[in-house]
Formats: structure tokens, sequence, C-alpha cells
């Protein structure tokens, strides 16, 4: 072979195992794309899920805070009408002394 064409078919040979090489890139890269995607996919999943957790845990909190509430407010009406009691027994008591002065 003459030199001109031995360095024409290196080239040649240059060219296509580059041309090889690059493919094995973009493949290899587009494989490893969908795990990334995957990982993202399952991340946002175990955000959702947490926050599920939290919103769960927030809302049982609310029912027992309006469960005191309403226990609350039972007291309160039961201490009203206690202290009603007591002063209607105070007041007739009074007019009862009243009337013995």
């Amino acid at each position: 072979m003459s030199r001109p064409m031995l360095l024409v078919f290196l080239l040649l040979i240059l060219i296509i195992t580059s041309q090889f090489e690059w493919k094995q890139q973009l493949v290899s890269d587009m494989d490893t794309s969908p795990s990334v995607s995957q990982k993202q996919l399952q991340i946002s999943k175990r955000e959702e899920a947490v926050k599920e957790k939290i919103i769960l845990s927030q809302e049982k909190n609310i029912q027992r805070l309006n469960e005191l509430v309403r226990s609350l407010r039972e007291q309160l009406l039961q201490c009203r009408s206690n202290n009603e009691t007591v002063k209607g027994t105070d007041s007739s008591l009074s007019g009862n002394i009243i009337e013995l002065e």
C-alpha cells in the first residue's frame, strides 16, 4: 500500500471508531436518564406520602382540640347553672333574713 492510502485507511478507521464511541455514550446516557427519572419519581412519591401523614396527623390534632373545646363548653355551662342556683338560694335566704328582721 502506498503511504497516502494507508493514511486514508487509518483516518477512516479513526472516524468509524469515534462514531461508535459517541453512539455508546449516547445510549448509556439515555439508559441512565430513566433511572434518574425513576429515582425522582420515587422521591416525589415519598414526599407525597410524608405530606399525607402530616396532614392526617394535623387532622387528628384538630379533632382532639374540637373535642376539648366541646368538653370545656359543657363544663362552662354546668358552672353557670351551678352559679345561678347558688345565686337563687342566696337571694331567697336574703329575703328570709330581711323578713325576720
